[in-house]
């Protein structure tokens, strides 16, 4: 099971630029590149609620549960 991140397709739907969301959101970009690649190990809901805020979106819109586990190689 795994939390897939789709922060950068709504960045991209936004023509928005990490950089622009990190500034408008007071998020370090390191910090946003780390939700973007999804290496992050949480999220808080004030940061969610900032981030859905800027891009005009939904939690559901950027975060997404798959049954299949990305750590699985086969």
């Amino acid at each position: 099971m795994s939390i897939i991140v789709n922060l950068d397709v709504m960045l991209a739907k936004r023509k928005m630029k990490l950089s622009e969301l990190s500034e408008r959101v007071g998020i370090t970009l390191p910090n946003l590149s780390l939700l973007k690649t999804g290496k992050a190990k949480a999220i808080r809901f004030s940061t969610l609620e900032a981030i859905c805020r800027e891009l005009k979106c939904t939690p559901g819109d950027i975060l997404e549960y798959s049954e299949k586990s990305e750590n699985l190689k086969k």
